[in-house]
């Protein structure tokens, strides 16, 4: 009995939240914002929430304060994944953002994301030839995303990756080894194109 309570509650918290995510104006995005604050583990202040932003395993998710997520973006951090999101951070549209299957996303602030990016911190497991790879689970892994980056549109980052402080990743790059800071990279794979100036460390506001 406890079990078909269950069920009927995620399944009207489903339909609740598809209906607050398509809701336009002003109370769209009040009735959204206390609505993310429910689903998610932690939150700060001043999050903006645009619609169709789609939730799965908000226990797991965590984000910070003056945080931007604009329309059809999706965070999945089920089965044991992590998402921890950071201040003053952009979130473009189409975005999607997963760390499902043991995967682990570490954003940290000041980070701009452009549209149509993919995080993914988790790939199908595919070494066995004589079982389908849609039975062979997932290997999960984790990527982080410095201070003050800009990840511009259309960019896949795979998992074990992490890009350092102050990068800027290309449109429609392929992120599958790690960056520097101060780095400008793109391609497919991402390659080094330039170093950024390197200021003085007091320097840097």
């Amino acid at each position: 009995m406890l079990r078909v309570f269950k069920i009927i509650f995620d399944e009207i918290l489903i339909i609740v939240n598809f209906v607050a995510s398509q809701i336009p104006g002003r109370t769209g995005y009040v009735i959204r914002q206390a609505f993310f604050k429910i689903r998610v583990k932690e939150t700060g202040e001043n999050i903006r929430i645009g619609i169709g932003v789609e939730i799965t395993g908000g226990e797991n998710i965590c984000v910070g304060n003056n945080i931007n997520i604009m329309k059809y973006t999706s965070f999945y951090a089920n089965d044991n994944g992590k998402i921890r999101v950071g201040d003053n951070i952009s979130i473009n549209s189409n975005t999607c953002i997963g760390a499902a299957n043991g995967g682990e996303i570490l954003i940290k602030n000041n980070v701009l994301i452009a549209n149509n990016v993919v995080i993914r911190a988790a790939d199908h497991a595919f070494e066995s030839v004589k079982k389908p790879i849609i039975k062979q689970g997932h290997n999960g892994g984790k990527i982080v995303i410095g201070e003050d980056c800009w990840i511009c549109a259309n960019v896949v980052i795979t998992k074990g990756v992490t890009i350092g402080d102050h990068s800027v990743v290309a449109a429609g790059s392929i992120v599958t080894n790690d960056v520097e800071p101060f780095s400008v990279v793109g391609g497919c794979p991402a390659k080094l194109i330039r170093k950024r100036d390197i200021p003085e460390l007091c320097d840097i506001e």
